[in-house]
């Protein structure tokens, strides 16, 4: 299976990690007793997603066999009024020298507990705390790796394919309406830059995205959680027309799989390799494509840097297509789905992307 991946080039990634122009690490991860660098991961939610927790994890557990650490999994669960104490309780062990968290909504917690326990080191990814000192953070974090990704540009590649494929009625079944799906767990800055990228890569593949892209969000006490209302939504777009739908909305995203299954239309996956990660062979099927926002290789060099004593601290890494950092699936179902004059335009605008000869608007 080839893929444009996330991350997949080491040394691209490597050199940012290092060369972020903050303090780094005097020396490698602290050890407990077993002589081995500890992880602690504290996820506000849960594993088995399929998706950017499950990520995340892998590239954690990736750790142990190649590199050495012992890794903990602290699971809060969904209800974020248990997020605030869970992330206490879990910073006040002495079980680990390195706490890792993700996700916008870690930010505060990290922000308050990274002054409190200076002699720890913390790593956020998919978030930045604010290094100023300004909002939270008193010791400026110093101690913080924080990791971000550019997925506006990854995103501007899936609009790019969505309106090649509805645009030539080139999907199986295709109803030739032109239109297209977009799922938000919620309204906030990292989804939005998906949005946006989306609807850029759909216009300047020709597309119209005030008429062709439908956009909503799960929202609720649990959106990001939610597979129940992810299928509802995606039914009720397939029902108006649309010829694929692409979740941004974690686990709530494997109910549009379902639903594509049950309309007989297709899917973008988001974050993981969801032609993998899924177990029924018929959802799978539905999946072009994902986008791909690799969360767990960004923490494996995090892991490898911080153990070599080369982390950068202080600062916020951000990732794109030119340090391989977003990207998107080319697997066997993919050349199957997408005509290979498509697939061929796809890697012209990976490219034009990654030298900045296209700049893809975003959220931030």
């Amino acid at each position: 299976m080839n893929k444009i991946r996330i991350l997949g080039g080491v040394a691209a990634l490597s050199l940012t990690l290092a060369a972020c122009g903050a303090s780094t690490d005097s020396g490698s991860a602290q050890s407990g007793k077993s002589g081995k660098p500890r992880i602690k991961f504290v996820i506000n939610g849960n594993l088995g997603d399929r998706s950017f927790f499950d990520s995340a994890y892998a590239g954690l557990k990736k750790t142990e066999e190649d590199l050495g650490y012992s890794l903990k999994v602290v699971e809060l669960g969904s209800d974020r009024t248990k997020w605030s104490s869970g992330f206490e309780d879990a910073a006040a062990g002495d079980d680990y020298d390195v706490l890792a968290a993700g996700t916008v909504d870690t930010v505060g917690f990290i922000s308050k507990l990274a002054p409190e326990y200076q002699d720890k080191k913390f790593w956020l990814f998919d978030g930045s705390v604010d290094y100023t000192g300004k909002s939270g953070c008193s010791n400026k974090c110093t101690n913080v790796y924080s990791v971000t990704f550019k997925q506006n540009e990854a995103a501007y590649l899936a609009g790019f394919l969505a309106d090649r494929l509805v645009a030539a009625k080139s999907l199986p079944g295709s109803a030739g309406n032109g239109k297209v799906g977009v799922i938000g767990g919620v309204k906030i800055p990292v989804i939005e830059d998906f949005v946006i990228g989306f609807k850029a890569g759909f216009k300047a593949a020709g597309g119209n995205p005030s008429s062709g892209v439908l956009v909503q969000y799960v929202g609720g006490d649990n959106p990001f959680g939610d597979p129940a209302k992810g299928k509802q939504i995606a039914s009720a777009m397939y029902g108006q027309g649309a010829e694929l739908v692409w979740p941004v909305a974690g686990s709530s995203g494997l109910g549009v799989f379902e639903s594509a299954v049950a309309a007989k239309r297709y899917a973008f996956g988001v974050d993981s390799d969801q032609y993998k990660t899924l177990t029924d062979p018929d959802q799978r099927q539905t999946v072009v494509t994902s986008v791909l926002k690799n969360a767990g290789n960004a923490l494996y060099l995090a892991a490898k840097a911080n153990k070599a004593g080369t982390l950068a601290y202080g600062r916020t890494a951000a990732v794109g297509l030119a340090e391989d950092g977003v990207g998107y699936v080319d697997n066997a179902n993919f050349d199957k789905l997408v005509p290979a004059a498509v697939r061929a335009e796809l890697k012209a605008q990976a490219a034009k992307v990654k030298s900045g000869a296209v700049k893809v608007p975003s959220a931030f």
